[in-house]
């Protein structure tokens, strides 16, 4: 099972930048995509975007939508990465990598939290 590791989390006040890292452990196979949830104290898992590896689509939550982006880097293959401008409080969550078919993913990182303040 693919092993996934998040990094890049912090605090911010509203309106800043973060970029968030996720690395796997082995390519994945075409057919999978990578994504990212988010978790808040007391609140469901959401889903917050998607990239699909073979080809790169990309989906965003409409919360999400315009602010940030899910991105592939050509040095690291195993990577991917989720921009994230114009940061809100209440984009504060736990933010948790995903990998796999699309809505049966399996394998999950630990998380990295972001934490924003107004």
């Amino acid at each position: 099972q693919v092993r996934l590791v998040e990094s890049g989390g912090g605090s911010v006040q509203a309106g800043g930048s973060l970029r968030l890292s996720c690395a796997a452990s082995e390519r994945l196979f075409s057919s999978y995509s990578m994504a990212w949830f988010r978790q808040a104290p007391g609140k469901e898992r959401e889903f917050v975007a998607r990239i699909t590896w073979g080809d790169h689509r990309t989906y965003y939550a409409d919360s999400v939508k315009g602010r940030f982006t899910i991105s592939r880097d050509g040095a690291a293959r195993n990577t991917r990465y989720l921009e994230m401008n114009n940061l809100k409080p209440e984009d504060t969550a736990r933010y948790y990598c995903t990998a796999g078919v699309h809505d049966s993913y399996r394998s999950w990182g630990p998380g990295t939290q972001v934490t924003v303040s107004s």
